[in-house]
C-alpha cells in the first residue's frame, strides 16, 4: 500500500531532521542491513562454536563440568549461527556474494577450493 502525499512529506522531513541532528549516525544507519548484520553474528557465532569444541575436548578430561560447560558454548553457538542464517536466507546469501564479487575479493573457502581443483585437475 503506497503511502499518501502526507506521510510521504513527514518521512523525508524526518530522514532530513535525522541527518542534520547526527550526520554519522544516519550514514550508519543507511549502510547497515540485515544480511551485514546477521553475517557478523554468524562470524562470532562460529568463533564461539570453536571455543566451545577446544574448551570441551581440552577440559573434559580434567572436569566433566568444564565438558559440559563446552558442549552448551557449542549448542549455543549453533543455535545463534542457525538463527541468523535463517535472517540472511538465500536472497540475503546471493546478496551477500555478489558484494564480495563486486569488491574483487572471495572467500576464503572459494579460494580453497580453486586452488584444490587446479592441483588435481588431470588433463586426459
Amino acid at each position: 500500500m503506497p503511502l499518501s502525499e502526507h506521510e510521504e512529506r513527514i518521512l523525508h522531513e524526518l530522514e532530513r531532521k535525522l541527518y542534520d541532528h547526527d550526520p554519522a549516525f544516519a550514514d550508519r544507519v543507511a549502510k547497515e542491513t540485515v544480511y551485514r548484520y546477521a553475517g557478523r553474528n554468524c562470524k562470532w557465532a562460529g568463533l564461539g562454536f570453536v571455543i566451545g569444541a577446544i574448551v570441551m575436548v581440552g577440559f573434559f578430561a580434567v572436569s566433566v563440568f568444564l565438558g559440559v560447560l563446552g558442549f552448551l558454548i557449542m549448542l549455543v553457538s549453533a543455535v545463534f549461527f542457525e538463527r541468523n542464517m535463517r535472517r540472511i536466507g538465500k536472497a540475503g546469501w546471493h546478496d551477500m556474494r555478489s558484494a564480495a564479487k563486486e569488491k574483487g575479493s572471495s572467500s576464503p573457502l572459494e579460494e580453497g577450493w580453486k586452488r584444490f581443483r587446479e592441483k588435481f585437475h588431470h588433463a586426459d
